[in-house]
């Protein structure tokens, strides 16, 4: 046991560590980092698209689209709606700036939270049932995580984050996966 709760907590710390990609980012210059910027969002929209409609809803809908399927996507949709309506309470004219971030870049950091909570949750249940599947599962969360934090860091430098906040904000998100492991752990 102890031997697959050390397996399970090195996996968890070496994803979280991911969050810190946008490190790279550092040595470019603000200017340089303005002209990407909206390429690294587009990038998150585009994996996440990515993710859904290649991936999820495939899955979903193995053994055929039904009203159940359909339900889910439609309270998907409503619950992001209504999420989005709750934390984004008001419309902003000020321009994003260190000083003011824009309320999506909250929203981003919380998304990411609950995210990284699941990935601890899959990576500890994994583990208990081995230690090759949870290796496996490790391979497969590090994979999905690289494309998605690179877009995080993108959107929350968007947002109006400096890029050393943006990382540390990046990384306490992450750091979320440990508390996910302890539940099934």
């Amino acid at each position: 046991m102890l031997e697959t709760w050390l397996y399970s907590l090195a996996s968890v710390i070496i994803v979280s560590l991911i969050s810190l990609i946008g490190v790279s980012t550092l040595a470019l210059k603000d200017s340089t980092l303005r002209k990407i910027l909206l390429y690294f969002v587009s990038f998150s929209a585009g994996a996440l698209l990515g993710d859904a409609f290649i991936h999820l809803l495939p899955d979903a809908v193995e053994s055929g689209f039904t009203v159940q399927i359909s339900l889910a996507i439609l309270f998907g949709i409503l619950f992001s709606f209504v999420v989005e309506k709750v934390v984004h309470w008001r419309h902003c004219h000020m321009p994003v700036s260190k000083d003011h971030p824009h309320t999506f870049a909250y929203m981003n950091l919380f998304g990411d939270g609950v995210h990284n909570f699941i990935d601890g949750l899959i990576i500890g249940a994994s583990y208990i049932a081995s230690i090759p599947v949870g290796i496996a599962t490790t391979l497969a969360v590090i994979f999905h995580e690289i494309p998605q934090e690179i877009g995080d860091f993108g959107v929350l430098l968007h947002g109006g984050f400096g890029k050393r906040k943006a990382l540390f904000m990046n990384f306490l998100t992450a750091l979320t996966a440990v508390l996910g492991l302890l539940l099934p752990c």
